[in-house]
């Protein structure tokens, strides 16, 4: 488990992985819409809301996961996947 304060950790124990999605993108081009499903860390989300602009000049999210309607969550738009293909279905 690590500690709250994440400032002692050494930035060599530190390790980011990106992940390649197949018919998935980074949400970093584009700005997703109201209604869309996004994909995150935890899996498929609903953009519930679009709120205001970050430093990194992406916007926040207020995300819904699907599995779990009932609990939304915030997310910066630069780490979300949108979709690059039609969803089959």
């Amino acid at each position: 488990m690590l500690p709250y304060n994440t400032a002692r950790i050494r930035r060599e124990s530190l390790r980011i992985e990106t992940v390649e999605v197949p018919g998935w993108e980074l949400a970093v081009g584009r700005l997703p819409q109201v209604g869309e499903i996004v994909r995150c860390v935890e899996g498929e989300a609903e953009v519930v809301k679009v709120l205001t602009r970050l430093s990194d000049g992406g916007r926040l999210l207020e995300l819904r996961l699907v599995s779990q309607p009932k609990t939304p969550f915030f997310a910066a738009s630069s780490n979300v996947f949108v979709r690059t293909e039609p969803a089959k279905g």
